[in-house]
């Protein structure tokens, strides 16, 4: 009989280990960033001698809006109901939070029997990108913090202030960048290396040209093939995408179980998967 607890630092961890292996291509310094967004967000299912084979989260961005992912059962431990009893544990701490999740378009069905809705879908389009330094582009510092955060949840619908206060925080392995227009920062997006190549994500432009300078730029500063995760509903940067040559990967469905914004910006890319 397996026992459910909280995840540790370490947990999470191990678990985006789990996800490198399942192909999801998780970043470097994911792990600090995610745990900080809830640390109480984060629960494993453990075998008798508390080692996790079993992971979820449902991380609660504000008293509003939760976000689930990281939903792995280990091969072994898969068809004993062992992950239906973590989701139930898990989803009480949304609290009567309207969560999300980005999840995987085989399982909608399963995720629509639990309550959620359709409301749209993410594409990740990956390559490799003619890196070109822009000189109208610099790295944010943590000053611009703020101001980053209302411009993502502007474009996204929802604010996740204590995620992106770690997330925009420079790493080794994790920077943003930002575009200066006239007026001050109309675009910026976040590079970060992970275990192939790097992705970019946030991504949040005033328009097309910016994003294409931004994305240039980010593959000025990473080695090997970039990705981004992109809404159905940011018709502009899909397109530039295409334009890019960029190739299509797996597709997700963004579902929602009680009352949502979709993202409807034109120039934007997520923060993650597995966050929101």
């Amino acid at each position: 009989m397996t026992a459910l607890r909280h995840a540790t630092r370490a947990d999470v961890s191990l678990v985006l280990d789990w996800a490198a292996e399942e192909g999801w291509n998780p970043g470097l310094d994911d792990a600090a960033a995610f745990f900080q967004a809830d640390p109480n967000g984060f629960f494993v299912a453990t075998d008798s001698t508390d080692q996790p084979v079993a992971a979820i989260s449902v991380v609660n961005h504000s008293d509003h809006f939760a976000f689930l992912g990281l939903y792995i059962v280990q091969p072994a431990y898969r068809g004993q109901g062992i992950g239906l009893r973590l989701w139930q544990h898990a989803m009480t701490h949304a609290a009567g939070r309207t969560v999300g999740l980005d999840g995987v378009e085989a399982q909608q069905q399963n995720y629509v029997t639990s309550g959620f809705v359709h409301a749209g879908g993410t594409t990740r389009f990956s390559g490799i990108l003619e890196a070109i330094a822009d000189p109208s582009i610099r790295i944010t510092t943590e000053h611009d913090i703020p101001g980053l955060i209302a411009q993502e949840a502007a474009a996204s619908g929802v604010a996740k202030p204590a995620y992106l206060g770690a997330w925009f925080s420079n790493t080794d392995h994790r920077i943003t960048l930002a575009h200066l227009g006239s007026g001050g920062i109309d675009g910026f997006c976040t590079v970060r290396a992970c275990r192939i190549g790097a992705k970019i994500g946030p991504l949040v432009a005033a328009n097309s040209d910016i994003a294409r300078r931004l994305i240039a730029h980010a593959a000025s500063m990473t080695i090997g093939a970039v990705t981004l995760d992109v809404p159905q509903s940011a018709t502009a940067l899909s397109a530039l995408c295409e334009q890019l040559e960029l190739e299509v990967g797996f597709k997700t469905a963004r579902m929602y179980r009680g009352p949502f914004t979709a993202p409807v910006h034109e120039n934007f890319a997520v923060v993650s998967l597995e966050l929101g």
